[in-house]
């Protein structure tokens, strides 16, 4: 092949592999932009750290009003007009640093980690450092554990997932369901991810509502994050549908009439797989995290997970008395 045409088949694989690093770059951003939608989500759920929340690492404790244990009170500890100016500078700020991230070494390392992440956790593959280092840290080698906490906190919070080292030795990993939630065939592993991310949120509202929570709060909240009913969401296709169809009919959400309501009006409550496979403490414990604090900076929250975990702890107590019981009966019967 003459060299001229070499010379033109090598720049033309080399422009194809850039569209398709850019390409991957960019949709790696994008999901990182919904990891900090989420986060700003969160931080919405409980006012705000302004006046609500100590600064990161300071775990004192939140100044709540008397009598706010609802989401939409926590929300209202600032006034409206506060709140819309805070939510454009925020959204002015989130864009401008979208467009400079790029421009980031590290942060091109964490979109294009978290891409990464997705792809194998889609397929299936098991997740090395090696791996990692090979297709993606590349000569970043020495901020690995930088871009690699990053990364996790990008996954947590836009998808609900933790990546847990599960061979120190090999330095295996594994993305593993903050809320050990264990979807059914109804959904694939594309559709899954995304959808605990969206449950984390509104199981969130409806444990600081406390037993229920009125549907046009939940809205409220998701509002905040960039998630509207009427709207198709590039991460979580249609909402309405995912909190109001999927996950009910999964049994993770319970949604009904608020009862004589005229007219109609309706409310979230956990679903009976939502209480078996998760637990008050274990969404405390995400919403602490996020602020860089711990549980009990949130005390009247804190002592309700704390009385859900003594009752769970007493129920699965009595649980294996009975087995036992059960199994001394039939052994005395032979």
């Amino acid at each position: 092949m003459p060299r001229g045409q070499k010379s033109k088949l090598r720049a033309r694989e080399k422009r194809r592999q850039a569209r398709a690093e850019t390409q991957g770059l960019e949709n790696a951003q994008a999901t990182a932009t919904a990891a900090g939608e989420s986060l700003s989500s969160v931080h919405a759920l409980v006012g705000g750290r302004p006046q609500n929340l100590p600064a990161a690492g300071t775990p004192s404790t939140p100044e709540v009003p008397e009598g706010a244990t609802s989401a939409s009170a926590a929300v209202s500890c600032t006034s409206s007009d506060e709140s819309t100016s805070s939510q454009k500078e925020e959204s002015s700020k989130s864009s401008k640093g979208t467009e400079g991230s790029l421009r980031d070494p590290l942060n091109k390392k964490v979109v294009l980690l978290v891409q990464f992440l997705l792809q194998k956790y889609q397929k299936k593959e098991p997740i090395t450092k090696a791996d990692m280092l090979k297709f993606v840290i590349k000569k970043y080698k020495y901020h690995f554990n930088e871009i690699l906490k990053r990364a996790s906190e990008h996954m947590e919070l836009a998808f609900g997932v933790d990546l847990k080292e599960v061979d120190p030795t090999r330095h295996c990993y594994a993305l593993v369901s903050k809320l050990d939630l264990t979807f059914d065939g109804t959904m694939n592993e594309e559709e899954n991810m995304p959808k605990t991310g969206l449950l984390m949120i509104v199981l969130g509202v409806i444990f600081m509502n406390g037993r229920c929570a009125p549907e046009e709060e939940i809205w409220e909240v998701l509002n905040m994050m960039g998630v509207y009913a009427e709207r198709k969401h590039f991460l979580y296709g249609d909402p309405k549908k995912v909190i109001t169809e999927d996950l009910v009919q999964l049994k993770y959400l319970e949604y009904r009439q608020v009862p004589e309501s005229d007219p109609p009006r309706y409310e979230f409550l956990w679903g009976p797989r939502a209480h078996a496979e998760t637990s008050k403490m274990k969404v405390l414990e995400f919403l602490a995290k996020v602020h860089d604090t711990v549980p009990s900076a949130f005390p009247s929250w804190y002592e309700e997970a704390l009385r859900d975990e003594e009752e769970r702890a007493q129920a699965r107590a009595a649980a294996r008395a009975r087995i036992a019981a059960t199994a001394s009966n039939l052994s005395h019967a032979k």
